[in-house]
């Protein structure tokens, strides 16, 4: 039978015989696990830590919550299903994935190939933490072609050091599109050069599973922080990376001895969320595109930065089309007056919530240029199109006509 992810989302992975004929999943709110016996507790470890191979159609057993334990497992099977991936790991905040995966691959005198802009939490990591233990990066935006690349990586001489190519696509808070084809074409000529592997990663947080399969592309690993589109409910913190089997053992190993796994009532949690997350996403899409059609016809917005709209230029537009399957929720827009103009839009919303983070039922608005991407410098904000004048707002499950009053009546003050 084709399995359709959203119909085996309250399913995959468990049996209720396990847990006394429960239908939901229960919470194993436990450190440890009982073996068997002493040699089944030797090959549990043995194949944990990499002593052994597991033999065809052995699982590793459970041992210890830091290594594994049912509601992690459970959750990891099931995200693994929305991507069409061999693996996935689950983590306690986004941010935790994204560092785990950058340091499992990269080494004192390596660099990253890296995209602007990001997520104001993986930009600091990359421009303030990983520089502290040598590791190196080239700047790539979306402006940039496959030669400007190419000579960017000819000029530092880098060919032999570049480990990782890493993207974030759409880009926040931008909403410009990279192209992952390109890239991994990049990615390639790299590997041959070099004689070496290179790891392709891709942020894919703000079009969640369902908009945009980076895979499909290329991509070795995906990272989500979990705590948007895949939680919905802004009550948990997670972070979660898919891909290749191979690629993710490699971040799960990692995870054991960082101790940054996802804790059993938030996997629980998360869990819970998954099972809806095509109907939310599905609603928030169709929302965002009636605010859209909104905001593009008021005399106070100047500028929308959205998915596949003509705002964003001919060769965005082809780049949504070629990658993904819809525009996703998240829309970003200038209104006239700079941030005077902006705080007083934000602080007149009564519906939606002035609050960072994404990808929830309740529809947020924040201010980048001050808040999320604080950290940035100002010049490099304003070469990226980040600017003063600039609300990103993520579009809720509320309806739609309530989100476009709450935007007139708080663009009107």
């Amino acid at each position: 039978m084709k399995k359709h992810p959203e119909s085996w989302m309250m399913s995959h992975g468990y049996n209720p015989k396990w847990s006394e004929g429960s239908v939901k999943t229960p919470i194993f709110q436990t450190s440890t696990f009982a073996f068997n016996n002493s040699t089944e507790g030797k090959r549990f470890f043995a194949l944990a830590y990499g002593k052994d191979q597991a033999a065809e159609g052995e699982q590793l057993g459970l041992i210890y919550s830091r290594l594994n334990n049912p509601n992690m497992q459970i959750l990891e099977e099931r995200l693994s299903l929305w991507e069409g991936a061999d693996e996935a790991a689950a983590f306690e905040s986004g941010m935790s994935a994204i560092a785990t995966t950058m340091l499992a691959y990269l080494k004192p005198g390596d660099v990253v190939l890296f995209s602007h802009p990001t997520y104001g939490g993986t930009h600091h990591f990359v421009h303030q933490v990983l520089v502290e233990f040598g590791i190196e990066r080239i700047d790539f935006d979306p402006h940039d072609t496959y030669n400007t690349i190419h000579e960017k990586i000819e000029a530092a001489q880098a060919w032999s050091r570049v480990k990782m190519v890493y993207v974030e696509t759409p880009a926040n808070p931008t909403n410009d599109l990279f192209d992952l084809e390109m890239l991994n074409t990049i990615r390639n000529e790299i590997q041959l050069k070099g004689g070496h592997e290179v790891i392709f990663a891709v942020d894919n947080t703000y079009m969640g599973p369902l908009w945009q399969k980076p895979m499909d592309f290329g991509a070795d690993v995906v990272c989500y922080s979990a705590t948007k589109y895949l939680s919905g409910h802004s009550d948990l913190i997670a972070g979660v990376v898919v891909g290749k089997r191979e690629h993710v053992v490699k971040v799960k190993t990692l995870r054991t001895f960082l101790g940054n796994m996802i804790a059993p009532y938030t996997a629980w949690l998360l869990t819970r969320s998954i099972e809806t997350l095509k109907i939310r996403m599905d609603q928030q899409a169709k929302n965002a595109l009636d605010v859209v059609a909104f905001l593009e016809a008021h005399p106070k917005v100047s500028k929308i930065y959205f998915p596949g709209s003509a705002s964003q230029g001919e060769k965005q537009v082809a780049l949504f089309q070629k990658q993904c399957s819809s525009a996703g929720a998240m829309i970003s827009f200038d209104v006239v007056g700079g941030e005077e103009g902006a705080f007083r839009v934000l602080d007149h919303c009564e519906l939606i919530k002035l609050a960072v983070s994404l990808g929830s039922n309740e529809s947020l608005a924040q201010h980048p240029f001050s808040m999320t991407h604080a950290d940035v410098a100002d010049e490099e904000k304003i070469r990226l199109g980040i600017t003063e004048g600039m609300i990103r707002l993520s579009v809720g499950i509320e309806n739609s006509e309530d989100i476009i009053a709450d935007l007139k009546q708080a663009l009107e003050v």
